[in-house]
């Protein structure tokens, strides 16, 4: 099974990744990994994207160390700013068999969320499977 990962939020540990989530990691036999960007809203629109970007860089970082630590080779990069079209290019790319979509917690989130779920049921003909990263 070819698993796509979206990482709008890191889990804290490889241990604190939920036991369902690790049986998908586990029963994959290729991982990419994206992490959009996720600016706030301000961010996008001055174009000042730059800290959204290291932050991204470093939630990919922290996943492809847990998919590693949990015994998984996983493939990774930071996405475009637009959730959508981040999604829209890794599956065109990498072709997955299911979606795994780490969501920032309630307090976290923030603009690009808002539809995402329902935008991805209705576009993508993929198993999705989402959990909430807690703060």
């Amino acid at each position: 099974m070819k698993l796509l990962v979206a990482a709008g939020g890191a889990a804290a540990s490889a241990e604190s990744v939920p036991s369902s989530v690790r049986r998908l990691v586990e029963g994959a036999s290729e991982i990419l990994v994206i992490a959009p960007t996720l600016p706030s809203r301000f961010e996008w629109l001055a174009s000042a994207t730059d800290n959204a970007r290291e932050q991204a860089d470093e939630r990919l970082r922290r996943v492809l160390s847990h998919m590693d630590e949990m015994g998984a080779s996983a493939q990774g990069s930071v996405g475009a700013d637009d959730p959508m079209l981040a999604f829209d290019e890794a599956i065109a790319d990498f072709i997955p068999d299911h979606i795994l979509i780490a969501l920032r917690d309630a307090n976290r989130a923030d603009w690009q969320e808002r539809g995402l779920l329902d935008g991805l049921l209705q576009r993508f003909a993929v198993p999705v499977t989402v959990f909430v990263v807690p703060e």
